[in-house]
C-alpha cells in the first residue's frame, strides 16, 4: 500500500515541477528580453527625455513634447532643433545649455539645482516646516489659554451669580406652565 502511495505522490508531483520549471523559464526569458531593451538609450529614448526637460516658449507654459496648440510653429522649431542636435550628436548636457542660452533658463522645465537656483527647490520645503510650526505654536497656545480659563472659571452653584442662575431657572419654569 505504501508503494502505491508512493506512485501516486510522484505522479502528482511531476507535472507540479513540470510547470514550475516553465515559469521558471519563461521568466528568465522575460527578464532577459526587459534588460536587454533598457540597456541602450536609442535617439527617440533621448528625444523624449530631454523634450520633456524643456519647456515651450511660445506662452501655453507647457511642456515642449505636449504643447497642445494646433500648429504651433514655435514648438515645431524646437522640437525640429532638438532633433539636428541630437543628430548631431551632442551631449544632454550641451544640448540642454544652447537651449538655455538661446531662449533663456525658463526654458528648462525645472530650474537647475546650482547657484541660486536651489532657493527654488529648498524654499518650498521652509515655507511648509515653518507652516507646520506655527500651526503647532497656534494650537500649544489656544490649549494653555482654555486650561487656564478652565483652571480660574468657577463651577457652577459656587459662585454668586448661582442666585441669578436659579431666579432665571424658576421664571422659566412659571413661563412655561400651562
Amino acid at each position: 500500500m505504501s508503494s502505491r502511495m508512493g506512485s501516486q505522490m510522484t505522479a502528482t508531483v511531476t507535472p507540479l515541477r513540470r510547470i514550475a520549471a516553465r515559469w521558471g523559464i519563461l521568466l528568465m526569458l522575460a527578464s532577459a528580453l526587459l534588460l536587454m531593451g533598457a540597456s541602450g538609450d536609442t535617439t527617440g529614448q533621448r528625444f523624449d527625455r530631454l523634450g520633456h526637460n524643456l519647456m515651450c516658449t511660445c506662452g501655453c507654459s507647457q511642456i515642449l513634447l505636449e504643447c497642445n496648440h494646433v500648429g504651433c510653429a514655435v514648438s515645431e522649431q524646437m522640437r525640429k532643433e532638438l532633433k539636428d542636435a541630437l543628430a548631431s550628436g551632442q551631449s544632454d548636457d550641451v544640448i540642454l545649455a544652447g537651449f538655455v542660452t538661446k531662449y533663456g533658463p525658463t526654458v528648462l522645465s525645472a530650474p537647475t539645482t546650482t547657484g541660486f537656483n536651489r532657493v527654488a527647490w529648498i524654499m518650498p520645503v521652509v515655507i511648509f516646516l515653518a507652516a507646520i510650526g506655527g500651526l503647532v505654536w497656534v494650537v500649544r497656545v489656544w490649549q494653555r489659554r482654555s486650561r487656564a480659563q478652565l483652571a480660574t472659571a468657577t463651577p457652577v452653584g459656587t459662585g454668586a451669580g448661582d442666585e441669578e442662575l436659579n431666579e432665571f431657572r424658576r421664571r422659566a419654569r412659571e413661563e412655561t406652565e400651562l
